[in-house]
C-alpha cells in the first residue's frame, strides 16, 4: 500500500476533526470490523537476528505456511514449511521452533479450556528431511522441545510425559494426576488467571532435568457452572475455584532426572505460592520465586539441583504487595536483571549471581513499563517507560551502569518495540489518540529509522466521513491529586449549550484507561454516543497505574473506597462546567469497572442519574484468592474492607436508572455476583433493568452477541440519560 509519512498522518488526523461529515458510527460497523486497523502478523525473530518468520493462512485453500523474511529489506526470502506439502496436516494454527531451529512444533485442532489454557494435537516437523511426527494421538497441553530438540515434554490428563522423536517412544513421568485433585506440570485455574501462566515445567540448560510444579487441589472448593447449550438438559461444568479466604491448592516443586526417571521433591520452607520457576544458565541451578499468602513478601531461591540445596537469592517486602513479573533475566555468569518498585517507582536493577545488588540501572519519578532485554555485546538494556508522561510510552536503551541513555522512539503517544534476537533491529509500533498504528523498522543501538513498513492512512481517510471528535487530555484536581483524564465533546460542540455527561472507567489496581493511544472498540462506541450529543469523560483515579507505588497502592485493603470517591468527586466537579447538564450524569464499566459503576450510582446517588454495569464484582468475597487477597487480605482478616465496599449491601441507596448485564458462562467473575445484586435490589423494592447472556464468558462475545449487547446499552443510555 502507499506509504503515508507521520506528518501527513497528523494532518489527516486533523482533517478528521475539521472536515468530518455527519455520518455516525454504528455498533454493527464497530463489531463487524469496519474500523479494524491493519497490523503486522505476529513475527518471530530467528537466531541470526537478521531474519524473522511469520505464519500465513491462504484464505481460499485454508493451507498455512511459515515464511521467512529479511529484517533489512522486509522481503520474503523463503518458506520454512507449508501445510500444502504435508499430507498429515491440512493446516496448523501456531508453530514453535526448537532451540537450534531445525525442527518445528505445529499446532492443530486447538480447543480452549480457560483464558490461557489450550488442548491440541501437535506434530514435530523436521525442516531438513521434511519428516512429520505426531507427538500424541490424544489432545495434549503445553508441549515443549528439549534444548537439543530430540524430545518433547507435555502434559496429558494432569500428568507429565516425555516423547522421544527419533524412536517414537513415550514415557509417562507422573502417575497421580486426577481431574479436580492432582495436577502435574500445568497450573490450576487461579494460577492461570492471576499469575498468568499455564506451563508449569521447564527443561534445564542441557535437557538432563525437568523442574515442575505439582498442584494438590483436593481441598479447594468446587465451583459449578451450568452450560445451557441446545440440548434438553443443561450440563454442569465443575472445576476448582478458591474464593477469597478459602483453601488454595497445595503447590510443591519437584525435579525429574530425565535419564533415570527419578523424581525428587524440593523443600521450599512451606512456600505458599510458587508463581515462577526459571533455570539459570548453569545446568544445575534453578531459580524459584515464592510468595506468602498476603503476597507482601517475595523470596527468590537458588536451588542447586545436583545437591538439592536451597539458598535465598533475593527478598522483597512491601507494606501492600509485591508484583510478580516475567522479566527476570540471567546473564552469562548468572548475575541477573530484576525490576522492582522498591524506591517508589518501577525500575531496573542489576544483581550479582550471589544476590547482592550491583546497581540500580534506571532512576526517576517515572515508571519502566516494559523490559525488552539486554544486549551483552553492546552492554545495552532496552526498555519502555513513561519518561515522556504517564499517558505516553517511549522506548530507550541504557548501559548496565545506568549511563549513556538514548531515546530510541519517543514521539508523543505510545511507542512499543519488538526486537530482533541479537538486538540489531527493532520494529516500532506507534500510535496516539489521533494516529492509528504506524510500523517502522529501526536500528536498535541508536533508534535510527531504517524504513517505513505499514501505516493506517486508509483508515484515517475512511473516518473523514464520520463524526469523530478528538480526545482532549488534561488533569483534574480531585481529593488532593492531579488525576489524568480525557473528555470527548460533540463535533459541533457549543459552549452555550448543556450536554449530558457519560463517564467511563475501569479503575482496577495498576490499570490505565487514560492513555495517548489509538482507539479500541469502546472508543468507537463512545464516538457514536458523542455524535448523539453526549459528552464522554474518563478519569483514572487513585489506585490506577503508572504514577508511582504510593498512588497505586493507596487502595490497599479498601478496594472500591477511594476509587469510588474519586469518580463521584470528578463527576461533581465536571458537572460544574457551564456546558454540562448536572441533572444528566451517567457512568459505566465492565468487570472491576462494573463494580465501580454500581457503587457509584449507589453511594453517589446525588450525583449519578444512570449507571451500566457489565459482569461486575458485587462482593470481593466471591472472587478468587490470589487477586482479591493481594489487595484485600482475607474476608476473615478484613471484614469491613469487604462489607463496606460491596454494592449488594447498599441496594436501598439506588435512586437512578441501573442496567446490570452478565454472561452465565463467566468462569472468572461468576454470575453469582449479579444474582446476589439482583436479589438485593428486589428485596429493597428497587426497579432496575438487567440482561443475561446464556453461556457467555467474561468477554460476552460470540455470533451476534456483542452487537446485541452494545445496542442494548446504547438504547438504555438514549432512554435514561
Amino acid at each position: 500500500m502507499r506509504k503515508i509519512h507521520l506528518l501527513t498522518l497528523i494532518l489527516l488526523s486533523f482533517s478528521v476533526i475539521i472536515w468530518a461529515q455527519e455520518k455516525k458510527i454504528s455498533v454493527s460497523e464497530i463489531y463487524q470490523g469496519a474500523f479494524r486497523t491493519e497490523g503486522l502478523e505476529a513475527l518471530r525473530s530467528m537466531n541470526n537476528g537478521t531474519q524473522y518468520t511469520v505464519l500465513h493462512t491462504n484464505r481460499f485453500s485454508q493451507s498455512t505456511t511459515v515464511d521467512k523474511y529479511d529484517y533489512k529489506t522486509l522481503e520474503k526470502v523463503g518458506t520454512v514449511v507449508s501445510s500444502a506439502d504435508l499430507a498429515e496436516i491440512p493446516s496448523f494454527s501456531a508453530y514453535t521452533f526448537s532451540d537450534d531451529e531445525k525442527k518445528l512444533l505445529l499446532s492443530t485442532e486447538i480447543e480452549p479450556i480457560f483464558r490461557r489454557s489450550r488442548l491440541g494435537i501437535f506434530y514435530v516437523y523436521e525442516i531438513a528431511s521434511k519428516k512429520v511426527v505426531k507427538v500424541s494421538e490424544s489432545k495434549i497441553q503445553e508441549p515443549l522441545f528439549s534444548p537439543d530438540g530430540s524430545q518433547v515434554a507435555y502434559v496429558k490428563d494432569n500428568n507429565l510425559y516425555i516423547f522421544t522423536i527419533e524412536s517414537g517412544e513415550t514415557k509417562q513421568i507422573t502417575q497421580d494426576g486426577v481431574k479436580n485433585q492432582i495436577i502435574n506440570g500445568v497450573t490450576d485455574w487461579v494460577y492461570e488467571e492471576e499469575f498468568s501462566f499455564v506451563r508449569a515445567f521447564e527443561w534445564n540448560a542441557d535437557g538432563s532435568k525437568i523442574a515442575f510444579l505439582r498442584f494438590d487441589e483436593t481441598s479447594v472448593p468446587e465451583f459449578s457452572m451450568d452450560v445451557y447449550g441446545t440440548g434438553l438438559y443443561q450440563q454442569p461444568h465443575v472445576f476448582k475455584y478458591p474464593k477469597a479466604g478459602e483453601n488454595n491448592s497445595k503447590v510443591t516443586l519437584h525435579l525429574l532426572d530425565v535419564a533415570s526417571g527419578i523424581i525428587a521433591a524440593v523443600d521450599l520452607n512451606s512456600a505458599y505460592y510458587i508463581p515462577r520457576i526459571k533455570w539459570m544458565n548453569h545446568k544445575d541451578m534453578l531459580s524459584v520465586q515464592t510468595l506468602n499468602r498476603h503476597q507482601d513478601h517475595l523470596t527468590m531461591y537458588a536451588v542447586n539441583t545436583k545437591k538439592n540445596e536451597v539458598s535465598v537469592l533475593l527478598e522483597e517486602k512491601d507494606d501492600a504487595y509485591v508484583d510478580i513479573t516475567n522479566n527476570l533475566t540471567f546473564l552469562e555468569d548468572d548475575s541477573f536483571i530484576w525490576t522492582s518498585e522498591k524506591d517508589g517507582y518501577n525500575h531496573i536493577y542489576l544483581y550479582g549471581e550471589d544476590g547482592n545488588l550491583m546497581n540500580q540501572i534506571t532512576k526517576g519519578d517515572w515508571e519502566v513499563t516494559k523490559y525488552y532485554g539486554y544486549d551483552q555485546n553492546e552492554d545495552k538494556i532496552y526498555y519502555q517507560s513513561t519518561e515522556n508522561g504517564s499517558i505516553n510510552r517511549g522506548v530507550y536503551n541504557i548501559s548496565s551502569g545506568g549511563d549513556d541513555k538514548k531515546a530510541l522512539a519517543v514521539t508523543q503517544g505510545t511507542n512499543n518495540a519488538s526486537f530482533s534476537t541479537d538486538f540489531t533491529y527493532f520494529i516500532n509500533t506507534y500510535s496516539s489518540a489521533e494516529i492509528p498504528p504506524v510500523y517502522t523498522l529501526h536500528k536498535a543501538i541508536n533508534g535510527k529509522k531504517v524504513k517505513d513498513i505499514k501505516d493506517n492512512g486508509q483508515l484515517l481517510q475512511r473516518l473523514e466521513s464520520y463524526a469523530v471528535s478528538p480526545k482532549e487530555f488534561s488533569t483534574i484536581s480531585i481529593n488532593g491529586n492531579d488525576l489524568n483524564m480525557y473528555m470527548i465533546k460533540p463535533k459541533d460542540f457549543d459552549s452555550n449549550k448543556k450536554y449530558p455527561l457519560f463517564m467511563y472507567q475501569y479503575s482496577g489496581p495498576g490499570s490505565q484507561n487514560v492513555s495517548n493511544s489509538w482507539m479500541g472498540a469502546n472508543d468507537y462506541w463512545h464516538q457514536s454516543l458523542v455524535a448523539e450529543g453526549y459528552i464522554v469523560a474518563c478519569v483514572d483515579g487513585r489506585g490506577t497505574g503508572f504514577k508511582g507505588r504510593d498512588f497505586k497502592k493507596v487502595t490497599q485493603k479498601e478496594l472500591g473506597k477511594y476509587e469510588v470517591e474519586d469518580q463521584i468527586a470528578a463527576a461533581k466537579k465536571l458537572s460544574e462546567l457551564p456546558y454540562i447538564d448536572e441533572s444528566r450524569t451517567g457512568i459505566w464499566g465492565w468487570s472491576y469497572g462494573g463494580f465501580m459503576s454500581t457503587n457509584c450510582i449507589l453511594k453517589g446517588n446525588d450525583t449519578f442519574e444512570m449507571a451500566i454495569a457489565v459482569a461486575p464484582v458485587t462482593s470481593w468475597a466471591f472472587y478468587d484468592t490470589i487477586y482479591t487477597e493481594r489487595y484485600m487480605q482475607t474476608p476473615q482478616e478484613n471484614p469491613s474492607g469487604y462489607d463496606d465496599n460491596s454494592p449488594f449491601n447498599y441496594p436501598h441507596l439506588l435512586e437512578g436508572d441501573y442496567l446490570l448485564i452478565h454472561g452465565t458462562g463467566d468462569d472468572n467473575v461468576h454470575v453469582q455476583n449479579s444474582m446476589r445484586m439482583i436479589e438485593a435490589l428486589i428485596q429493597a423494592d428497587k426497579q432496575f433493568d438487567w440482561g443475561i447472556y446464556p453461556d457467555k464468558n467474561h468477554g460476552i462475545y460470540g455470533g451476534n452477541t456483542r452487537i446485541h449487547l452494545y445496542n442494548k446499552m446504547t438504547n438504555f443510555i438514549k432512554e435514561k440519560l
